[in-house]
């Protein structure tokens, strides 16, 4: 009795994982896409709703509402997959964020 051979490609256990033999994440990602999201992340972070004149709210003057900032929290919470880039989306607007509050950007009311 011989046995049939077939020509079938194997597949092992570690090959189907999103987690390498080390323990990192499998990224997949091309580089225009990822370029686009820091695009799309950077402009957002720029987007204030300032005030011509300050509103008082709880005794306290407030100058600006970071409008794009909660828009773009939402947004990576939901669009992106891999927790290690989730990180770097995070610290990328809110650092942007802080820094584009001091530039005289954003809309005025």
């Amino acid at each position: 009795m011989s046995k049939k051979q077939t020509n079938r490609a194997r597949t092992y256990a570690r090959n189907r994982t999103t987690v390498s033999r080390r323990g990192y994440e499998k990224i997949d990602e091309s580089e225009s896409t990822y370029f686009l999201k820091l695009v799309v992340f950077l402009l957002l972070a720029t987007l204030w709703l300032k005030f011509e004149t300050p509103v008082e709210w709880l005794g306290m003057p407030i100058n600006a509402l970071p409008l794009g900032i909660v828009v773009g929290l939402a947004l990576i919470h939901l669009v992106e997959k891999y927790q290690f880039n989730r990180k770097i989306w995070y610290v990328v607007l809110l650092t942007v964020g802080i820094i584009s509050y001091f530039v005289p950007a954003g809309i005025i009311i």
